[in-house]
């Protein structure tokens, strides 16, 4: 199954029906400092809203509520996978996607034969305090010279005017967090990245 080239990220499900009837077609849910009950009333949600869009959802961390749930798709952070089952992941058969930021973490992500590979933070980013240094474009470029087919998205600190050289450098996959949810106009920054991304 190929993925859009647009990946947005969003922390909570009221998101959804402002930017599915744009035209986005995978997108992730990360929800953070809830309850397991907010969590799992969201990905329910969530999950609807994207069945009804034809959009493909991706639920970051949670993934034995997205098993419960029948949700299809997750992704782990490498800390994440401290803690998951990932022999039971495999078996329940949901694709996943896995951070990677280092050579160590790549090799991790790669033994578990990841449906993407996500590369961060490609530029500095306001996100989340992070360990690592911005990645770069030529970073970039390697990931994709050793990960062949699997999808490589690239992430932190994305902007449209960003997006053609991260493609450029080998990514097949862009994935934006705080460029549409701090915009003043959200709804027209996502508009511009579908437009940026197809």
């Amino acid at each position: 199954m190929t993925l859009d080239p647009f990946y947005p990220i969003f922390d909570r499900t009221h998101w959804l029906p402002r930017v599915l009837p744009l035209g986005v077609k995978l997108v992730q849910l990360r929800i953070k400092d809830k309850t397991e009950d907010v969590v799992r009333a969201d990905i329910r949600t969530a999950k609807q809203l994207c069945a009804d869009a034809n959009c493909t959802l991706v639920i970051n961390d949670y993934w034995q509520i997205a098993l419960d749930e029948g949700c299809d798709f997750i992704h782990l952070g490498q800390e994440d996978m401290d803690t998951a089952d990932m022999a039971a992941i495999k078996q329940a058969g949901l694709r996943i996607g896995i951070s990677t930021h280092d050579d160590a973490e790549l090799e991790r992500a790669l033994s578990h034969a990841p449906d993407y590979i996500a590369l961060g933070p490609v530029y500095p980013t306001i996100l989340k305090k992070m360990k690592w240094y911005e990645q770069g474009l030529d970073r970039v470029t390697e990931w994709k010279k050793r990960i062949g087919d699997i999808p490589l998205v690239g992430i932190g600190g994305m902007s449209v005017d960003r997006a053609k050289g991260v493609f450029d450098a080998g990514a097949d996959i862009v994935s934006v967090v705080t460029d549409i949810t701090l915009n003043p106009a959200p709804e027209s920054r996502a508009t511009e990245w579908i437009k940026a991304t197809r």
